[in-house]
């Protein structure tokens, strides 16, 4: 056997057993008559002694060969350790090393197998299975292990079954770019790997599933953010006969269930919020409400005077940030500087102090008095000792920018707390967005959500005020989780496909199966999806998923590693019947 224990196990109970360990080496300590070797595998480091008193002339060779990251199995005896290291689970013992076995040699690393290493993000993507050994992202893969076998148990007891859906399957036009897989055997056709398993779940329900979730693999082919992945994880839900309540019960349980048994948190309040309030309190449509800093919009208390920027602004609209009274003017034209960055994209910001003695001071006192700036306090709901924060402009942009601006002194002022979890539903999204390039209505999340209950007829009337039976789960100022109640009838669904621009030889040849499958008898049914790779990363209090992943791609999509994607050969261009068109650089 390569080993009797592993190297995180052994402890003075141990002592004087005679024990086989295996794993690799850390670092050598060389004093010439002793040498001191750690021998690391995923479990932990175990010390190992080598010394001229009792080890063979031989291996005291071996010992001195042995390089980092060398793979070696050793046999020896546990003795007591006469320097301890507290920090260590096995720091009150060794291992005097009786044979010495070199598995394999290893080339020098290109950077230190440690907890803080010397390399860089580009040089530990390309040597990414060297990078798994260091503790820190280590530790991330077997903390996601953890989450995944927790859904997997919560929603086992809940009576869903885990049903794997097709990889290949046929490309879509609504949503992000599909990537595309060429057929060898059907020439010049293609199927595409799924965005989501969106209509094989519904036809799970329509084949009497009931309940279904499934820890899938997805794939979008799109410009990539920053922290986003080609492909991603998600737990994908979907249950028949149920409305929205039950959904959102069910899955606020499985949330609490996580916090409760990977944090140790206890979580009871799930409060509810509209889109539309969510837009008009916090600028976007996952806010963090772990800290306050509501928006306060002042059109009303801040136009009709004779300051033209705000006169002219279609949305007038402002934060109280705690204790900025204090701030210098210096300070406060680094924040001006800040918001007029391209990245955010103000044109500039009005500010007010509201100073501990009840006064004000503000930015614009040729046109603002203190009973005006009172006004201001009341409604963005600032306290003496606060800073006053204005942006003024179209509503969707200053929206944004003061959603942007909110966060950063949230940032700034600690406000973000990892080990603190705020969650929140954000519910009743627009059914339909117009989008201006097309001049048509797309879906706000896919033709396949259903309206809220009563609001069909107005699809034909009033297309922008029909609201989705559509709900979003935020955590902490992130969206970990999204869904809807499904249309399932054929009727209602032809509808919707009409008002989106479907002709109905178009629907048909999109989504054909699935309206063939209501006719059959589609109960209600509606579903949700985590996003389990920004789940495991908020959990494990970080803001970036990548060290969450073996294999990340990088920002262009590219996994640097293994070099993909690559050019194929001649022979299987030609056997998938393509061609590739060279572009100019």
């Amino acid at each position: 056997m390569y080993r009797s224990h592993t190297n995180g196990e052994l402890n003075s109970e141990h002592i004087n057993q005679e024990v086989v360990l295996s794993g690799w080496v850390q670092k050598v300590r060389d004093k010439g008559f002793m040498i001191w070797a750690d021998l690391r595998d995923r479990y932990g480091i175990t010390q190992l002694i080598f010394d001229e008193e009792r080890t063979p002339a031989v291996m005291m060779e071996d010992a001195k060969k042995l390089g980092r990251e060398f793979v070696i199995q050793v046999k020896g005896t546990v003795i007591e350790r006469e320097s301890k290291n507290p920090n260590l689970p096995t720091g009150d013992i060794e291992i005097l090393v009786k044979e010495l076995t070199i598995l394999n040699e290893a080339k020098t690393p290109p950077f230190t197998i440690e907890d803080e290493t010397d390399g860089g993000e580009d040089l530990r993507m390309k040597y990414r299975y060297l990078d798994i050994r260091r503790n820190p992202v280590k530790n991330k893969l077997i903390f996601r292990h953890k989450v995944a076998m927790e859904v997997r148990n919560f929603l086992s007891s809940e009576g869903f079954i885990e049903v794997e859906t097709p990889y290949l399957i046929k490309s879509t036009p609504e949503g992000a770019r599909d990537f595309v897989v060429p057929s060898r055997m059907n020439g010049g056709q293609f199927y595409a790997l799924p965005q989501s398993p969106q209509t094989f779940k519904q036809l799970l329900m329509v084949g009497g599933m009931d309940k279904y979730f499934q820890i899938v693999k997805c794939f979008r082919d799109e410009d990539l953010r920053a922290d986003r992945q080609p492909e991603f994880t998600q737990i994908d839900c979907e249950l028949a006969f149920v409305d929205q309540e039950d959904i959102l019960n069910i899955f606020e349980n499985l949330t609490r269930h996580l916090l409760q048994k990977i944090n140790n948190v206890s979580v009871d309040k799930f409060p509810r919020m509209t889109y539309d309030d969510a837009l008009r309190l916090y600028g976007n449509d996952k806010p963090d409400i772990r800290f306050g800093m509501e928006f306060g919009e002042l059109n009303e208390v801040a136009q009709h005077k004779e300051f033209k920027v705000f006169n002219d602004a279609e949305l007038v609209v402002g934060i109280a940030v705690p204790g900025g009274a204090s701030y210098s003017r210096k300070e406060i034209d680094k924040l001006i500087n800040w918001v007029k960055r391209p990245q955010v994209g103000a044109l500039g910001m009005v500010y007010a102090k509201y100073n501990e003695d009840g006064s004000f001071k503000s930015s614009v006192d040729k046109f603002y008095d203190e009973e005006d700036l009172k006004h201001w306090a009341e409604k963005t709901k600032a306290q003496p000792g606060d800073l006053i924060c204005v942006l003024s402009g179209d509503t969707n942009k200053v929206r944004v920018q003061l959603s942007a601006l909110r966060m950063e002194m949230a940032e700034r002022l600690g406000l973000r707390k990892a080990d603190d979890f705020a969650p929140l539903w954000v519910v009743d999204f627009p059914l339909l967005e117009w989008d201006e390039e097309t001049e048509r209505y797309h879906a706000m999340h896919h033709p396949f959500t259903s309206p809220k209950p009563g609001q069909i007829p107005l699809l034909a009337t009033d297309p922008a005020a029909v609201k989705a039976n559509a709900y979003d789960l935020v955590l902490n100022g992130n969206e970990i989780g999204g869904g809807s109640i499904r249309i399932h009838d054929k009727a209602t669904q032809a509808q919707m496909f009409d008002y989106l621009g479907f002709t109905e030889e178009e629907a048909k040849a999109q989504f054909g199966f699935l309206m063939d499958a209501f006719q059959y008898g589609a109960p209600p049914h509606g579903g949700l999806a985590f996003g389990l790779d920004r789940l495991v990363a908020i959990l494990g209090g970080q803001e970036t998923i990548r060290d969450f992943i073996a294999f990340p791609k990088n920002n262009a999509g590219r996994d640097v590693m293994i070099d993909a994607p690559a050019p194929i050969d001649e022979q299987q261009l030609k056997e998938l019947r393509l061609s590739v068109v060279k572009t100019k650089e």
